[in-house]
């Protein structure tokens, strides 16, 4: 059987209470929170993290052929953006690496193509929209990766599908636009039942199954009025309707259908069924049979589920700083010069540890030394190292400062002397903490961030984070 052998999920650490959007604007911001990307985030940083997670979780000795990343809001129009999840993995330079973005259901060819192999399909998005409108209060940020393969380790083997398609006005956005516009509600309603109706009933039909055999159906769409109707067209059990998360995190768009479904699977049981139903442009049904294998799964994975990820998140972020983040809000910076764009050629030459995070071990006395050096500090042996990858390496501080004068979008900047586990002194920058709970001693882990954009350049690197998240 072929089908998902792991998964991972990212839930951002910020959340943005929507009572905060209320009482500025004095609209009806709604309850809950929506996750928000941090300022040193977006959908390529965000991407890696989730599939740093797939890939912790998967299988022993298991082989990416290709990743497929899918995004509606990539960081790069004319460059490939998959490579640079590529490279922060560690993948072999055989592996191949493709975008699919545009719209939502680009995450629905995604999965098939990587569906077809041992490939990962990587899901991220990060929702924009106007101040106070229904997208900004309602989308969320996130990003989620599945890992296809076959054999005994599926954990989630597929067992039909349908899908549906017409060519219809509902949401769309422009080249150059930030913010996407949607037409009136009761037009797709109208439009995507019927729709849904047919992917449905030819699904059921391929696994040979009925409504009544669904024990978690999930239904992913922005169009939220034609998705509420979707339960009553599937003919699930009401219990069966799982928890689209939306109250705690937002909408997450492209990468939601997949979200949604690492939370199924944090809680599923060998031989449940799993219905993903997917609006965007026409529907597209997916089902799965959960395995025998998810139980050693399980028991094995180190990585925190999605409901961790979503409890450990912080819930008071300044609407203020929300806006500037996403450049609604264009603040006074510190009076310090603008940071240079970053170069390419000495980016390609330190690439495995630009991206990757690639140390090296001296093979002579096993000093680690970070970044890579040709000679050794503690014995002077020369060009007697071995690379070695510390990105999931965790990590403790030494020291700290606090720098209220950096260049940054969220002041002050934390800097941060973190000594690894097995060896090896680093000085960078600490996101995703609260200046006052820094302390000596904490336990850090490493993620990938954009440090800053300079002259339409990214400049990708590993930051601290404390462990906890």
């Amino acid at each position: 059987m072929s089908g998902i052998v792991s998964y991972g999920a990212y839930v951002p650490y910020w959340r943005l209470q929507r009572s905060a959007i209320a009482a500025v604007l004095g609209a009806s911001g709604g309850r809950g929170t929506r996750a928000v990307a941090s300022y040193d985030e977006d959908t390529t940083s965000m991407g890696v993290e989730a599939a740093r997670r797939a890939m912790a979780a998967a299988p022993a000795g298991s082989d990416v052929g290709s990743v497929y990343f899918s995004t509606v809001a990539p960081a790069y129009l004319d460059k490939t953006n998959a490579t640079a999840i590529h490279a922060a993995l560690g993948l072999r330079r055989s592996a191949g690496a493709y975008d699919l973005t545009g719209s939502v259901r680009s995450s629905v060819a995604a999965c098939t193509l990587a569906g077809n192999g041992s490939d990962l399909a990587v899901l991220s998005d990060l929702r924009v929209g106007l101040p106070g409108g229904s997208d900004e209060v309602n989308g969320g940020d996130g990003a989620a990766a599945i890992l296809f393969g076959d054999g005994p380790g599926v954990i989630a083997g597929s067992i039909g599908g349908g899908s549906s398609t017409a060519e219809f006005l509902d949401r769309w956005r422009t080249p150059g636009d930030s913010t996407s516009r949607q037409w009136e509600e009761r037009f797709g309603e109208f439009v995507y039942l019927p729709l849904v109706e047919e992917a449905i009933t030819d699904a059921y039909k391929s696994a040979g199954i009925t409504g009544g055999d669904v024990d978690h159906l999930i239904v992913a769409g922005l169009h939220t009025r034609a998705a509420r109707g979707v339960a009553k067209l599937a003919g699930v059990r009401a219990e069966a309707v799982a928890d689209d998360l939306s109250t705690a995190i937002g909408n997450t768009g492209l990468a939601h259908a997949a979200i949604v479904l690492a939370d199924v699977l944090d809680r599923a049981e060998p031989g449940q069924v799993i219905a993903i139903v997917q609006l965007a442009d026409g529907a597209d049904v997916w089902l799965l049979r959960v395995t025998d294998a998810i139980t050693a799964y399980k028991s094995d994975r180190r990585q925190t589920t999605v409901r961790e990820q979503i409890e450990a998140g912080r819930t008071d972020l300044p609407y203020a700083s929300f806006l500037t983040w996403r450049g609604f809000l264009d603040r006074e910076p510190p009076r310090r010069p603008d940071p240079e764009r970053p170069a390419g050629p000495p980016a390609m030459r330190t690439e495995m540890w630009k991206f990757g995070f690639e140390g090296s071990r001296c093979t002579a006395c096993g000093t680690r030394h970070l970044p890579p050096a040709r000679v050794c500090v503690n014995c002077h042996a020369t060009d007697q190292m071995e690379p070695e990858r510390l990105a999931d390496v965790p990590a403790t501080i030494a020291t700290y400062t606090i720098d209220r004068l950096a260049f940054s979008l969220s002041p002050p900047t934390i800097v941060v002397v973190i000594d690894f586990d097995g060896g090896g002194r680093f000085q960078c920058e600490m996101t995703d903490a609260d200046p006052g709970k820094v302390a000596i001693g904490q336990r850090v882990q490493m993620t990938f961030r954009r440090l800053y954009t300079a002259e339409g350049v990214h400049n990708y690197f590993w930051k601290a984070r404390p462990s906890a998240f």
